[in-house]
């Protein structure tokens, strides 16, 4: 049964009630609202999130439990997963929602905002979904993987590009990071789609969220001439997660209002 179908028959359980999920980044933004529709539609959720205020948010939205955790400290994220499965028994999806997003100009560029967006928008979901799959997903035949990217990985950025370069834009470090994120996600897809497993991607426009303060958007451009609410992305997400989806793998679903077409 679909969460289409489970909302037009009140009285009827939700497919997805008893599952279990991890959200990451979920103390704020659009991985609260993530976290938040996955607990309405009967899903068990862990929250991560690096900041400490996400067992405060886990308890607002009435998530399983919370875990302070660096997903950029890779041992302790794949430690963290794996705890989690055992402890419920199960894992059923993993939302890979957690990201940093420098600004600097081309020319400003550091390694050091270089080397924290990718390894926080990419290799953390790279290797999240790997302590996922092995061997909890594989060894159920079940799963669903969401990396949640951005349109600035399409694009190779979104918002102003000023005659120096600087401010506004998403950074280069930014794009390239989530451009990765969609062509891991067709990666790991390619692999898991026998195993019962699906791997998609979901790419906000402009959101409006914590992330997204410190942006100068042209809202009156986009087809849908406003920013996009958390709740929205995690609308997408919740259908990326449904039974009813089983047979998308692979794919980058935009949120952004018509933002980006191709």
């Amino acid at each position: 049964m679909s969460y289409t179908e489970a909302a037009a028959h009140p009285g009827l359980p939700s497919p997805l009630r008893g599952q279990v999920a991890i959200v990451t980044g979920a103390a704020r933004g659009i991985g609260r609202a993530i976290a938040e529709r996955l607990v309405a539609d009967g899903i068990r959720v862990t929250a991560f999130d690096i900041a400490t205020d996400v067992e405060h948010t886990a308890a607002e939205i009435g998530a399983s439990s919370a875990s302070v955790v660096d997903v950029s400290d890779v041992g302790a994220l794949q430690a963290a997963i794996h705890r989690t499965a055992t402890v419920a028994g199960r894992l059923d999806i993993l939302v890979n929602c957690a990201g940093t997003c420098g600004r600097e100009s081309f020319e400003g560029l550091s390694l050091d905002v270089w080397q924290r967006d990718l390894a926080t928008n990419l290799t953390a979901s790279a290797f999240a979904s790997q302590a996922a799959v092995f061997p909890h997903m594989r060894e159920q035949g079940y799963g669903r993987l969401v990396n949640i990217s951005s349109v600035s990985g399409l694009a190779g950025g979104i918002g102003p590009v000023f005659a120096d370069g600087a401010g506004g834009r998403s950074g280069a470090a930014y794009a390239a990071s989530k451009g990765g994120a969609i062509n891991l996600t067709k990666w790991i897809a390619r692999q898991v789609g026998a195993w019962g497993i699906t791997c998609n991607t979901v790419a906000p426009g402009p959101i409006a969220s914590p992330m997204a303060a410190s942006g100068d958007y042209d809202v009156a451009a986009i087809p849908v001439p406003r920013m996009g609410e958390p709740h929205e992305v995690a609308a997408a997400v919740a259908y990326l997660v449904d039974p009813s989806s089983a047979y998308v793998n692979g794919t980058c679903l935009r949120v952004d209002g018509g933002m980006v077409m191709s």
